[in-house]
């Protein structure tokens, strides 16, 4: 379907190539999954050829990577981008938290935030002192509704129609867990970060490989770090 909710540029003012470059990166971010050349063409209303140069300019620039299927989903230069416009406070908050978090876990630790369907990892911490962890890195993207940041998100907000059992659940409890539906085998245990307002911010997760499920010890200790970047945020 051809996206029209573009505004033209005005005559002689701005650069057209470069707002049809903006508009392609658009679509892709907006996107759940990644796309072919010619879904991102059909999307933005651009020919095949243009589009195609577009992807591979922006793919060269690391704001979007491609996969061994030649799909286009967002790159992590594009976290590193918003770094300075996206919740810079919650960020500085909750950095020494996550090291923190990552070093009495053994695990890596992340800070999440929500933009529009999707969950965003904007910040990691991975432990310093194991022999062995997991490495995450900002700019990770996937739907708002799967794995433990995602359904903490949703959980740190009020009840919704139809919501998912594990986010009620989570609510209920405090933190969320998710067991290989955002990575295959990859388990996370996360808990959202309330604002002085009540309103959820963000969520602090943590990810790691193994056969048993995140332990009650486990939640306590992400819920705890997610509390004490709340209460930074007052500060």
């Amino acid at each position: 379907m051809t996206n029209s909710s573009r505004p033209e540029l005005p005559d002689g003012v701005g650069s057209q190539t470069l707002d049809r470059g903006l508009h392609v990166l658009e679509v892709v971010a907006a996107a759940e999954v990644s796309l072919q050349v010619a879904e991102i063409a059909e999307r933005t209303g651009l020919h095949r050829s243009i589009t195609y140069r577009m992807v591979r300019t922006l793919e060269h620039r690391g704001l979007v990577v491609r996969d061994a299927e030649g799909r286009y989903a967002v790159g992590a230069r594009l976290a590193v981008l918003a770094r300075a416009v996206v919740s810079p406070t919650l960020r500085d908050a909750a950095a020494p938290h996550l090291a923190a978090l990552a070093e009495i876990t053994g695990k890596t630790a992340f800070l999440v935030v929500a933009e529009g369907d999707s969950a965003i990892t904007v910040h990691v911490e991975e432990p310093r002192t194991t022999i062995a962890h997991i490495a995450y890195r900002p700019g990770v993207r996937h739907p708002i509704t799967a794995g433990g940041p995602g359904l903490a998100l949703l959980a740190g907000g009020p009840p919704l129609p139809g919501e998912r059992p594990e986010v009620t659940e989570a609510r209920a409890r405090g933190w969320a867990v998710s067991h290989g539906e955002v990575i295959p085998d990859y388990r996370s245990c996360a808990a959202p970060v309330v604002n002085h307002a009540g309103v959820c911010v963000g969520a602090v997760a943590v990810v790691f490989v193994g056969n048993g499920a995140p332990t009650e010890e486990l939640g306590r200790q992400v819920m705890a770090a997610a509390a004490a970047v709340g209460a930074d945020l007052h500060a």
